[in-house]
């Protein structure tokens, strides 16, 4: 399962989850840390990648659109990277069931 974390998630969880999500990036990473969200989502679909953000944008462009790509709403309020990467470790299993759901658009985690 490969991530696009969004320009609200801090760039560091790419290199601290590549163990658990291998061939995962970051916004800023391929050009998109001021895009539009349009623009993200197409770069997410054409690559295979799941969105990982904060933003209920993506969340309501799940809604819209369904997958691909798939959408993770981290819903953690104010929080540090830390708490962000301890969520994503402990909820491997069941982020990699929802990619494998072909009927999940989007993940709520909190």
């Amino acid at each position: 399962m490969k991530l696009l974390f969004d320009q609200n998630l801090s760039h560091l969880l790419v290199a601290s989850l590549a163990d658990a999500y291998p061939g995962s990036v970051h916004v800023r990473e391929v050009g998109l840390r001021d895009a539009a969200d349009e623009v993200v989502w197409s770069y997410a679909a054409g690559h295979g990648l799941v969105i990982v953000s904060k933003d209920i944008d993506f969340h309501q462009r799940s809604l819209v659109f369904g997958p691909p790509p798939k959408v993770v709403w981290i819903r953690l309020g104010n929080s540090s990277t830390g708490q962000i990467e301890t969520l994503l470790r402990a909820r491997r299993e069941v982020l990699l069931a929802f990619e494998q759901d072909q009927g999940a658009a989007f993940l709520a985690m909190a």
